[in-house]
This record gives structure tokens, sequence and C-alpha cells, in this order.
């Protein structure tokens, strides 16, 4: 029970600052639709906090606005701490694909990067059509299971302990194969 309310909170906020951050810029949702290819109706639906965001939504609604997935979720998630304890680090979970993420290190205004952790089911394909800002810097660290990651056409098969370090200027995809799911560490700078 008490994750159900976590979540609706977290996508009541999520809607808000969605909400806000399209009044910010003074969009239209027919001017955020056509900058996203997310349809009006899903647009207004994800802002009145009727249907939960999807990671492919989430990253197509942070291109247009700028933002990594991170940077709009420290939005929604409140100030910097020092020490982020485990059970104080916000999870959110993508109802379409099961991936869920974990902000071990969110964003701050002072600190340049941030750490996440990322966990998909066996047979997961989340794909992301741009990134949120040209250039950003990962290194992906894989803990456990397998994942192959397509950055701008290039397939990298991870194992355990591999690190992928890359900068991000187009699509990125990752996958994970029917008998595996995958955890990760993400840094990103």
């Amino acid at each position: 029970m008490e994750d159900s309310l976590t979540k609706d909170a977290a996508d009541r906020r999520i809607a808000e600052r969605l909400r806000a951050l399209r009044a910010e810029r003074g969009w239209s949702l027919d001017q955020l639709a056509h900058r996203t290819g997310v349809s009006r109706a899903t647009l207004s639906r994800l802002e009145n906090g009727e249907v939960s965001p999807t990671a492919s939504v989430l990253g197509k609604l942070c291109a247009a606005h700028g933002l990594t997935l991170s940077r709009l979720m420290h939005l929604v998630e409140g100030d910097f701490e020092s020490v982020v304890l485990r059970e104080a680090q916000p999870v959110w979970v993508d109802p379409d694909t099961g991936f869920r993420r974990r902000s071990v290190s969110p964003p701050s205004q002072t600190l340049a990067g941030e750490v996440l952790e990322g966990k998909l089911p066996a047979a997961a394909r989340l794909a992301y059509e741009a990134p949120p800002r040209p250039g950003l810097e990962h290194h992906l660290m894989l803990i456990e299971g397998t994942v192959t990651v397509t950055i701008e056409g290039r397939v990298h098969a991870l194992r355990p302990g591999d690190c992928l370090r890359y900068q991000l200027y187009g699509p990125s995809l990752f996958e994970t194969p029917a008998d595996t799911g995958a955890r990760y560490v993400l840094f990103m700078v």
C-alpha cells in the first residue's frame, strides 16, 4: 500500500512539473505534441495525472525541454542532500517495460554528475530517440545480467563488470535477452 501511495504522489508531482515546464515556455499542448511526437491527448492526460508516464514518453518530453530524465526527477523530488540513504533514494518504474530507475545520487545545482541504478527485466526493450542534451556523458557499468546497448547505431554487448563510456548525440537502445534481465549503474556528467 505504501508503494502505491508513493507512486501516486510521484506521478502527481511529475504531472505538475510537466505542466509547469510547458507553461514556462509558453507552449500549447499542440506545440508540445508537435515537438515530441506524443499525442495532445496523451500529454493532457499526463499533465492531469490521469496516466503514469513511460520512460519513452518522459525521454521525448525531456528532450523537448532540454533536460535529462534525472534532472526532471530532481525537479520533482526536492532538495539536495549530502548523504542519500538507500531507503530515501527515489525509485520510478516504467509501467510499459518494467524498467526500474533508482536515483542513487540525484542531480543538484552545484554537482555536475549524477548516479542511477537501472534494472531491466528479461526481454526488455527501452528506446530513446534523442538525448536530453547533446553530448551528455555516460559511464554505464553492468553489475549483473546481460544487456545490449546500441548507441547511434553501434551495438555493445555488455557482461558483468564491463563499462561502456560514451557521449550521447543521437538515439540509444537498451535490450535484454528473453532469459535474463540486467542491473547496471549509470554515471552521467
